[in-house]
């Protein structure tokens, strides 16, 4: 298998730059996700490391090996696409074998590889079936075992769960998850689903018009956010987003919404004080769903300082869980509430906030504070 790294590799399509000197390292064996909304370069950089789209800056290395400038049949890697991209005339173990019969391999060596694939991905039993007698999370399954039996350095992944409902995504994820543990291949996987990042993930890189945020774990994405677009977009719902006042009272930082105020840590001082003297006292508050909690189903304790009222505006029911959507004066909030949640619409309820949990962003840069 191989490492990948990608060095100030930038694309344009004539005066327009879609990806902006990135550098990337995925090292051998990893399962690296590009992550981030549509347009932000993440499909064009899968593009550039497998040889489908030029590049118009930088370095890409493959296994030690600089390969702008290789076609990319000679890259060794292989890519699964968003649309699966079967031959539609072609059976199961034909669409699986072409790459190896193109490439000279013998009929023993084809047999074996295929066979092999299909045992590992459980579609033994339809290699004598067309494209059009499967389901569309079989044909998925063909499009990987089309790439396993190339036994290529590195797999590329273009989406390629976007096309199936939400119960085949979640189990394809976890096939995906013990595919990639059972053949211990470098991976790179493309998907604007963070959740999907998450699950999936060794290695996060979160991209936005064309520039990598953040690399990291999925769980340092979550805690540690370097800006106010990996916080919002890593997590489900998102974080909450309020602009506040820092203003002092008896000694103690209080966050100031406007309608409400929250007590900062006596941890946060230090940071906080030192921002505002140099930028001023407004800053963004953030506060994830998961660390709102209605009072009335809180078994925690509970300070006042740290307690809001907020009016119910309406309400999502999981079954598993309840978002609660509420709003003070000026702001609108999302809570992940208990499923036995009574809150009704229009209702007016407390609210318990862990702002030991709570983050800071810079009001201008967005970067984080705390």
């Amino acid at each position: 298998m191989a490492e990948v790294i990608l060095e100030n590799v930038t694309k344009r399509f004539g005066n327009v730059e879609v990806v902006k000197r990135i550098n990337l390292e995925i090292k051998d064996k990893e399962f690296t996700v590009l992550v981030g909304p549509s347009g932000c370069g993440k499909t064009t950089t899968l593009r550039m490391i497998a040889g489908l789209e030029e590049i118009t800056e930088g370095k890409i290395y493959i296994d030690g090996k600089v390969v702008n400038n290789l076609h990319p049949k000679d890259r060794d890697i292989a890519m699964v696409f968003q649309n699966y991209a079967l031959y539609p005339h072609m059976k199961v173990y034909d669409n699986m074998a072409f790459g190896l019969k193109i490439r000279g391999y013998s009929k023993q060596e084809i047999d074996a590889r295929v066979k092999e694939a299909a045992e590992i991905l459980g579609i033994s039993h339809l290699l004598d079936r067309y494209p059009k007698e499967l389901s569309g999370g079989q044909r998925q399954r063909v499009a990987v075992g089309r790439a396993i039996v190339r036994k290529p350095k590195v797999f590329l992944f273009d989406e390629p769960l976007s096309n199936l409902d939400a119960k085949l995504r979640v189990q394809m994820r976890a096939e995906l998850k013990k595919l990639h543990e059972r053949l211990q291949t470098t991976i790179i996987y493309v998907t604007h689903d963070q959740v999907e990042a998450m699950t999936l993930g060794d290695k996060i890189c979160v991209m936005k018009d064309g520039v990598i945020q953040q690399v990291d774990k999925p769980i340092e994405l979550y805690d540690n956010p370097k800006n106010k677009f990996v916080a919002g977009f890593i997590g489900s719902p998102p974080m909450n987003f309020v602009e506040v006042e820092i203003v002092e009272e008896n000694g103690n930082l209080y966050a100031d919404e406007g309608s409400f105020k929250l007590k900062l840590p006596s941890s946060f001082k230090e940071k906080v004080e030192n921002y505002c003297a140099k930028k001023g006292n407004k800053m963004i508050l953030g506060i994830r769903p998961e660390h709102m909690y209605d009072k009335l189903f809180y078994t925690g304790p509970i300070k006042e300082e740290n307690l809001i009222t907020l009016t119910v505006d309406f309400i999502e029911t999981l079954g598993s869980e309840i978002y609660l959507h509420l709003k003070s004066a000026k702001n609108s909030f999302v809570v992940k509430a208990d499923p036995h949640d009574t809150a009704r619409p229009n209702q007016i309820i407390e609210v318990v906030v862990n702002v030991e949990k709570a983050h800071l962003f810079d009001i201008e840069t967005e970067e984080t504070i705390i």
